[in-house]
């Protein structure tokens, strides 16, 4: 397991999901771990099950589309922590919501995340910043729709824009902010069994569509990707910077 002793960690979207994964796997390797959420509640719960393995972790309330809540976000952790070391930048929406929440969340909310720490990580000497973008931020995808039929889902091009951006976002801070000593990738998951992709795996035939579009012929567990955010967050990434990661039973291979 990486190590993360003495550092500090704040992920967002940490009630659920890759984020609640990540934050105990971040915490198990040995980072302190301020858990964020819009939904305060789910936080909290994250925070309670690394306390019950005797981890260090606080909570905050976060919605990342708002600059001010995450610049908030970023100094309370520092005045409670005393440091910020990683950023994970996982809070993200699925594809059933409007272009501009889509986008807000998705990229402006990782742009947030983006500004608001590096400054404070160039000023201390470096960092690692993580964002989470999917196999939907390096090709197009395909649905359980008519192939033939001409309309587009409207949610699925705003998914597919944001995380594209996000994969540019990643490599342009790398390129900036490199030589100051702060890494930045991001991870592209496959579909992953998660709150998020629950609704689609419960149609008719949706589990089975999305198993057959990986070539390990299953869906992949938030803890494979907390794993490899952990891994990134540590000393033994330090030579990894402005890498889009897919981590998707080889959905991209293809």
């Amino acid at each position: 397991m990486a190590d993360l002793q003495g550092k500090v960690a704040l992920i967002t979207g940490a009630g659920s999901g890759i984020g609640r994964a990540s934050a105990i796997h971040m915490s198990k390797s040995g980072a302190t771990v301020m858990c964020a959420d819009i939904d305060v509640q789910a936080a909290e719960g994250t925070v309670a099950l690394i306390a019950d393995a005797g981890g260090s972790a606080d909570s905050v309330g976060l919605d990342v589309s708002s600059a001010e809540e995450m610049q908030n976000a970023v100094d309370a952790t520092v005045s409670r922590m005393g440091g910020l070391q990683v950023l994970f930048n996982n809070a993200g929406v699925g594809g059933g919501m409007t272009w501009d929440q889509t986008i807000a969340v998705n990229l402006t909310g990782v742009f947030n995340g983006l500004v608001a720490a590096t400054p404070l990580m160039v000023a201390n000497g470096g960092g690692v910043i993580i964002n989470t973008t999917s196999v939907a931020g390096l090709v197009g995808l395909v649905g359980l729709a008519d192939p033939d039929s001409l309309d587009m889902d409207p949610g699925a091009g705003a998914y597919v824009a944001a995380k594209h951006g996000v994969s540019g976002l990643t490599k342009q801070f790398a390129i900036r902010y490199g030589r100051h000593g702060v890494r930045v990738n991001a991870i592209a998951p496959g579909y992953i069994v998660t709150p998020m992709t629950a609704e689609f795996r419960a149609e008719q035939d949706g589990e089975d569509f999305l198993v057959d579009l990986h070539p390990l012929g299953r869906l992949g567990q938030p803890e494979e990707i907390a794993s490899v955010a952990t891994f990134l967050a540590s000393d033994a990434a330090s030579f990894i910077n402005g890498v889009i990661l897919p981590v998707d039973g080889g959905y991209t291979a293809r």
